[in-house]
């Protein structure tokens, strides 16, 4: 454990004039500017939150010149830039190539302010210019209508992580560094993150870093003491606990703190060399000869006063040091006069006057203090990843293709996954000198059917590994840990730092992640509309063991519900994809791993399945992202009843139901439409890929009944076509909750979408079918009831159901 105690009596101090200053790595003149600085960026924090006009104070403050509504965190921002501004001390003395991602995502004012003062801000917005007026500009469009939020968020030069919702830094962070040898994330962990789920499992990614390809994750915990109104549980923590804390998760614990800010300043300065150092002889140990064991990375622990340098007292309650400084420490400074005096004396004791120019710039003797060109953080290329992208070197998907039959569908059947895994084989080869790809799973690589990856790529893991362990070394690229936080956030910083990959997962669980992609295409929305931010790759969910086939595992693992999660976001981002089989999935899996700034959503089922289409069959349908199936219908012009179908299972199901039909009630004319690209349901109007009302009758007609087996819940397709004409005519059949360990058509069946259901469906709406309706359903609940029992007492399917086929 190092500490770099700032208790006066171990401060050695040397005369620099009238003052004396405490021994450290900082020479009194620059530790002076380094405070300046400091003192700039705190009162560009309380600026922006506070103030709509004057903002260098070059008149006294008036009511007028205070915002009307107060929006903002004081609280953790003097920590934040107090890291900010030592880290570009390191960028600049050693050529460091450094990013910083801020955990405590309401200190977006001091990450703005440090993009304004070292001129990234006006170059992005020139509006925001280097004066007086930029600088009024700069506080007026804080919080406010129109204007930037009070996170660390999109518009903000150098961010690739908001931290509007806690937990993700440090998975963000170590998602960056992957990869990237030259890279340090410099990750700053809030002491209310901390007590995150999320945060508590991601500081292990210890276990997955490897200094001899990757870059380094510096986290540095900042205990402030509190959250908004309470304790924070580490903030309470001896050092010795926390010691512990960070040892077992595999860091070296530095320890700096204090409320005298030089002696602060020099402890930290002091530490953060130390850890750079430690960084350094981590990676050319590595590097050299190899890694021998898992190295025990710095992390610095980092106690300041919450709120420091602000309001000691507020209405005769303690402010500084305290919750009540988190937000706002004065809520009524138009109305108050003595908040209003308690305000104006607070920004003049940073004396801008002494810090920025006649025209309102930042002086040279400070401004210089910042790193040049791309190495300042708020600059960063890797922040702005679109910027180092390399596009991946994709084989031709077609060569994965499986065989069929154009003219006999629904004959053989294969594990579709098993194709995309021979692909993905592929890829990690042709893209192996640019290292630019990753799939990212929870420990279900082999299950879900890609184990051919493992042909030419391991799994990573840094640690012991024992003669035992199947394909793991410390130089993998598969990505297998037990936590869907982990895997998403990992790829979300992949992906927004220019390189490209998978997370593939079972699709109950997907769900544990699901606020990590709200957030992730939230994100990709805001960047849409900045055009400096350049294009990203996609990010590429693939959910497998999906709930139609979860029928061993049971109701636990049987949900669909991440589809819905996505359909709630704006259409310039999300895509979701439901291939009926494996060249559809090839396809699919081709357009998202080239497409840019969207999350595309692939729902693929792991086990054999029926094969549908041949490739070209399959390529000309996805392009369509929905087409009518002549092959298995029978209508002859006009149709009595469409049949639709989106997903795997509920596909097969369909072409079953227009099988059962023909031979049943051969004069009944049935269309089947299949719907691989889900958003093509949507009107045109309201989504890119959605359908016009004509584009819409083309497929469905304008006026049959519709019966549609879906994958997920029913609710979301009367959703998707909601403004299509007479959609009071379509019925849905899809996962309602019913699931159990058993059979899989009995997994169907207990959700009334087996094609014995979706048959009586159909001839129930069916008008000129009525004198023969009840006859012909009952038949089909006799095979529904028979299915029933034959699979309890045989514990399996019916043969002619389990082996069900394509005859004409």
């Amino acid at each position: 454990m190092y500490r770099f105690d700032t208790s006066v009596s171990s401060v050695v101090s040397i005369a620099d004039g009238a003052r004396t200053v405490p021994a450290g790595p900082l020479s009194p003149e620059l530790l002076d500017r380094m405070q300046r600085l400091w003192h700039a960026a705190n009162y560009l924090t309380v600026a922006q939150i506070y103030l709509r006009d004057n903002p260098l104070l070059r008149e006294p403050l008036r009511p007028e010149h205070v915002k009307p509504r107060l929006l903002g965190h004081w609280g953790t921002s003097p920590g934040l830039s107090l890291i900010y501004l030592h880290l570009n001390r390191l960028i600049t003395e050693h050529d460091a190539n450094v990013i910083y991602l801020a955990g405590p995502g309401h200190g977006g004012p001091a990450l703005v302010g440090h993009a304004y003062l070292e001129g990234t801000y006006t170059e992005v917005y020139p509006e925001i210019t280097q004066d007086l007026d930029g600088l009024r500009r700069l506080c007026r469009r804080f919080s406010t209508p129109g204007g930037i939020p009070s996170h660390v968020s999109v518009p903000t030069p150098g961010s690739i992580h908001e931290g509007g919702e806690l937990g993700y830094v440090l998975s963000h962070a170590f998602g960056a560094a992957f990869d990237n040898p030259d890279l340090i994330v410099a990750a700053v962990v809030g002491d209310g993150e901390a007590e995150s789920g999320p945060l508590a499992g991601a500081w292990r990614g210890t276990a997955f870093l490897n200094p001899a390809r990757d870059g380094a994750v510096l986290p540095i915990l900042h205990l402030n003491g509190y959250k908004i109104s309470g304790p924070a549980i580490l903030g309470r923590e001896t050092d010795e606990n926390l010691r512990a804390f960070l040892q077992g998760n595999g860091y070296e614990a530095y320890f700096v703190e204090g409320d005298d800010p030089a002696r602060v300043h020099q402890a930290f300065a002091a530490t953060l060399d130390a850890c750079y150092d430690r960084i350094r002889v981590i990676q050319d140990r590595a590097r050299r000869y190899g890694l021998s064991e898992r190295p025990r990375w710095p992390a610095i622990v980092l106690r300041t006063p919450k709120g420091w340098t602000g309001p000691k007292e507020v209405d005769g309650h303690p402010a500084e040091g305290t919750f009540r400084s988190h937000q706002v420490p004065m809520t009524d400074t138009r109305t108050n006069p003595e908040h209003l005096a308690q305000l104006e004396q607070w920004l003049r004791s940073y004396h801008p006057e002494l810090l920025f120019d006649d025209t309102g710039r930042l002086i040279a003797e400070l401004a210089e203090l910042a790193p040049g060109a791309d190495r300042r953080m708020s600059a960063n290329p890797h922040t702005n990843g679109g910027r180092v992208m390399v596009d991946l070197d994709l084989p031709d998907f077609r060569d994965y293709a499986i065989d069929v039959d154009p003219k006999r569908p629904a004959l053989i059947r294969q594990e579709s996954t098993r194709q995309l895994g021979k692909m993905l084989r592929d890829i990690y080869v042709r893209n192996a000198e640019q290292a630019n790809f990753r799939l990212f799973c929870p420990d279900e690589t082999n299950s879900n059917r890609l184990g051919n990856v493992f042909e030419v790529e391991n799994r990573c893991f840094v640690g012991p590994i024992l003669d035992i362990d199947d394909h793991l070394t410390p130089d993998g690229r598969v990505m297998e840990v037990l936590s869907e936080h982990l895997c998403e956030g990992w790829l979300e910083a992949y992906t927004l730092t220019g390189r490209h990959g998978i997370f593939a997962t079972y699709e109950a669980f997907a769900m544990v992640a699901a606020s990590m992609v709200v957030q992730h295409a939230k994100w990709l929305q805001e960047a849409a509309n900045l055009p400096w931010r350049a294009p990203l790759p996609s990010l590429n969910i693939l959910l497998t063991s999906t709930c139609w086939r979860n029928d061993h595992n049971g109701f636990s693992h049987q949900g669909p519900g991440l589809i819905d999660v996505m359909l709630s976001k704006r259409g310039t981002v999300t895509r979701i994809y439901l291939p009926p089989d494996a060249n559809c999935l090839l396809s699919v899996a081709d357009h998202c791993l080239r497409s840019r700034n969207y999350v595309n959503l692939i729902v693929q089922d792991k086990q054999p399945q029926l094969q549908f289409l041949d490739m070209e069959q399959a390529i000309e349908h996805c392009a369509r992202g929905a087409s009518i199936w002549h092959r298995v219908g029978n209508e002859d012009g006009e149709p009595d009843v469409v049949l639709g179908c989106a997903g795997d299972i509920p596909t097969m199901e369909t072409v079953a139901a227009a099988a059962y039909l023909r031979d049943q009630v051969p004069d009944l004319r049935v269309r089947v439409v299949n719907v691989v690209d889900l958003m093509r349901l949507f009107p045109a109007r309201i989504h890119p890929h959605g359908t016009t009302e004509q584009e819409f009758a083309d497929l469905f007609t304008a006026d049959k009944p519709v019966v549609f087996a879906f994958h997920g819940y029913q609710r979301a397709i009367h959703e998707l076509v909601h403004g299509q004409p007479d959609v009071d005519r379509i019925h849905v059949r899809g996962f309602n909750e019913q699931g159990t360990t058993t059979t899989p058509f009995q997994m169907v069946a207990m959700n009334e979408m087996s094609r014995f259901h979706l048959a009586a469906e159909a001839i129930r709406r069916c008008p000129r079918l009525a004198e023969r309706a009840p006859a012909l359903i009952a038949e089909c609940d006799a095979r529904i009831a028979e299915a029933a029992a034959y699979a309890r007492e045989h514990f399996e399917d019916q043969p002619e159901i389990r082996d069900w086929a394509w005859r004409d």
